[in-house]
């Protein structure tokens, strides 16, 4: 069973994405577009100061990463 995603804001979450390799490819409003050029993949991000948990977590499974691999990158 899989842990419960944190509670971050979209800023922490974009952050420790870039850490995984992605890159900020624009914004507009309040999310953000990053995308990782080697797997091809791109994911929007809402901006806000919280993000619910189950945002993140569908937002991990478009990566294809897993809730813990994720929690290593944040730091």
């Amino acid at each position: 069973m899989s842990s419960k995603p944190p509670l971050l804001s979209g800023r922490e979450i974009v952050k420790a994405f870039e850490n995984i390799g992605y890159h900020r490819v624009g914004q507009r409003g309040s999310h953000i577009k990053i995308r990782n050029d080697s797997a091809q993949i791109t994911l929007i991000i809402p901006n806000h100061k919280e993000v619910d948990r189950w945002t993140l977590k569908g937002i991990l499974k478009d990566a294809e990463i897993s809730v813990e691999e994720f929690i290593r990158f944040l730091k």
